[in-house]
């Protein structure tokens, strides 16, 4: 599919409702609220099936038609005038992490329905169908991998690996599905998609240090997460010289610290964080003798993530060889940068300037359902602002006049590839 024009007539003038996307939007955080402002709706827990209804019955109450697939996606179809057309897709996530906010994820399902909602209040009929959906399992916080409901609708993930996954209490996927009630019939991907649109807080700072309204989104990072394993040798930490030690965390540190470098090395793309680190025996009075820690490194250019990859396995095989110790680097996940179509990109765009909203190119540094959409169909991304840049956090916080901001660009793209039929008198 070519590039699709944004509507030049009535249509153009069309705005969501921001106040009502608003408080859609406090009123599904309610549910799973926590103290400090945030919402813990872990995926698949009575919280999520709470939400989940929440959503179904706000689209019901729109007109639209409910399908399930049987990994728990469901979408939400609001009819076009051609039955015979794939739909032109939106959606996003409703679960969260452990410490989430009311935005992340949240924010693309209500857009679209919010969308749905003003297409309804103008009369709007559209060639073709449109559909929001709400993936299942995008955060993995309770269970992985993450991203789990689109990947497993695009085949990237199968249906049996996601089946088995287990929470940390041994409950699986397709139980807790089962449980909740969202085990759906719909075989995962024999559902058409024509294009696939998501709206999402940017969840970094720069849309707000620019003073941006609104993102474009032309790509999101590539990324490779690993496990690194150094061994030492565990020892009383007063009697042994620190010459003839054999510390594991003082290994461990030269490693964390070109993780790092490789980041600024290939600025300003480029990442390198190590999130988490498990010394043994963890005592103070010993010398560690293993370390356990993850790397995550990106890069919005495959050939760039390639090279970091190389010179993180060259630098840690010369510790290895330098200091006659065995070390352990075990990829444990890969995501290819993902460029988002271009046609899609330039309908955002033109939807952007239409509206008059100040904007910018950002390439996402977070993964999301998009990017599996992206195998299947035309796909692109609009971003908002969020405060601070802060997201995974109970502070996250989003501006009413950017979510408003958001939502009028995706209507105006959605429209641009839908195709309106008709509008009824105002």
């Amino acid at each position: 599919m070519g590039a699709a024009k944004a509507p030049q007539n009535a249509e153009h003038v069309l705005r969501v409702r921001g106040d009502r996307l608003y408080r859609s939007l406090l009123d599904l955080a309610k549910i799973g609220a926590t103290q400090k402002g945030g919402v813990c709706r872990l995926a698949l827990t009575d919280l999520d099936k709470q939400g989940r209804q929440w959503v179904i019955d706000k689209a019901l109450s729109l007109g639209l038609s409910i399908v399930t697939d049987q990994i728990g996606n469901t979408f939400m179809r609001r009819a076009g005038s051609n039955p015979d057309l794939a739909p032109i897709m939106t959606g996003s996530h409703i679960d969260t992490q452990p410490t989430g906010g009311k935005y992340d994820g949240n924010y693309g399902v209500l857009a679209g329905l919010e969308v749905i909602e003003t297409l309804n209040d103008h009369g709007i009929e559209t060639e073709a169908p449109i559909e929001v959906v709400f993936w299942t399992n995008e955060e993995g916080s309770r269970f992985t991998p993450v991203m789990m409901g689109s990947g497993v609708f695009a085949g990237a993930i199968s249906q049996e690996l996601a089946y088995a996954a287990q929470d940390n209490q041994g409950k699986n996927v397709k139980d807790e599905l089962t449980r909740i009630g969202f085990l759906g019939t719909q075989k995962p991907g024999d559902h058409p998609c024509a294009a696939y649109f998501e709206a999402h807080i940017e969840q970094g700072p720069v849309l707000e240090h620019q003073d941006k309204m609104v993102g474009v989104v032309p790509a999101v990072m590539g990324l490779r997460w690993f496990d690194c394993t150094v061994q030492g040798f565990e020892a009383h930490a007063g009697p042994t010289p620190m010459d003839i030690r054999s510390d594991a965390l003082q290994n461990s540190l030269g490693i964390m610290q070109k993780v790092v470098e490789l980041a600024h090395q290939y600025a300003p793309h480029g990442r390198g964080t190590v999130g988490m680190v498990q010394v043994f025996p963890n005592s103070r009075n010993v010398i560690p003798g293993r370390v356990q820690f993850s790397i995550d490194i990106r890069h919005p250019n495959n050939e760039t993530l390639d090279q970091m990859t190389l010179e993180l396995r060259a630098f840690i095989e010369k510790v290895a060889a330098e200091k006659s110790i065995a070390i352990e680097l075990k990829e444990v996940s890969y995501f290819p940068p993902c460029n988002f179509d271009a046609g899609c990109i330039d309908a955002i765009r033109q939807a952007t300037q239409a509206l008059g909203y100040s904007h910018m190119d950002v390439v996402s540094g977070a993964g999301h359902d998009a990017i599996y959409m992206n195998r299947l169909a035309p796909t692109g991304m609009i971003f908002i602002p969020c405060k601070d840049g802060v997201s995974h956090n109970e502070i996250e916080d989003a501006k009413a006049e950017h979510l408003e901001a958001g939502a009028n660009v995706l209507l105006q793209s959605i429209l641009a590839y839908a195709k309106s039929k008709s509008i009824a008198p105002k």
